[in-house]
C-alpha cells in the first residue's frame, strides 16, 4: 500500500493570482498608450511654431540686410506707394508691409510659396527711427501669424554712413 504525502508542495500561480496579474499590467499598459497619444498628437507643434519662427526670421534678415535710407537716385516705391517688394532697396520700404493669402516670394510676379497658405506676415510690419547712444538706429518689428498664433520678432539697423545719417 502507497500512500501519498500531504506535505507535497505544488508549484504555480493560481487563477486569481494570474487574474490580478493580467489587471494590473492592463492598467499601466493604458496609462502608458494614453501618455504616448498625448505626445504623439502635440508632435507636430513644435514644427509649427519652427516654421513660424524660420518665416519671421528670414523677412526680418530680408529687411535688415536692405540699406540704412534710400540710395541717392533711386526710384522704387515701398509697399505703402505700391511698389514690388523685388525692388525695396531700403528699410523704410518694407514698412506697413503685410500678406492675407499665404506667404509670397520676393519677385517680379509674386507667387505664393507652398505648403505656406496658413501663414501670414500680419500686423504689418512696422519700421521706427531712434537714436541709441547717439547712433541713429531703425527697430524692425516682424509678425507672423500662424496656425497656432502671432509670433513677433523686433530687429535693429544702424545706420553705416555715420555721421551723415540723419538723426530722429
Amino acid at each position: 500500500m502507497t500512500r501519498h504525502s500531504c506535505s507535497v508542495r505544488q508549484r504555480g500561480f493560481t487563477l486569481i493570482e494570474l487574474i490580478i496579474f493580467i489587471v494590473v499590467v492592463a492598467a499601466g499598459l493604458a496609462g502608458i498608450l494614453s501618455v504616448m497619444n498625448t505626445v504623439v498628437k502635440s508632435s507636430a507643434d513644435p514644427m509649427i511654431r519652427k516654421q513660424t519662427v524660420a518665416i519671421a526670421e528670414s523677412l526680418l534678415e530680408e529687411i535688415l540686410l536692405k540699406d540704412y535710407a534710400k540710395p541717392t537716385g533711386s526710384t522704387a516705391t515701398g509697399f505703402s506707394s505700391g511698389g514690388a517688394r523685388n525692388l525695396y532697396d531700403c528699410v523704410d520700404d518694407y514698412a506697413g508691409y503685410n500678406t492675407t493669402a499665404g506667404i509670397v516670394q520676393p519677385d517680379a510676379v509674386p507667387t505664393l510659396v507652398d505648403g505656406l497658405g496658413s501663414y501670414n506676415i500680419s500686423p504689418a510690419v512696422t519700421v521706427t527711427s531712434t537714436t541709441l547712444n547717439s547712433v541713429a538706429v531703425k527697430v524692425v518689428v516682424v509678425s507672423v501669424t500662424g496656425p497656432q498664433g502671432t509670433l513677433s520678432l523686433t530687429g535693429y539697423r544702424a545706420c553705416d554712413l555715420s555721421p551723415s545719417c540723419p538723426l530722429p
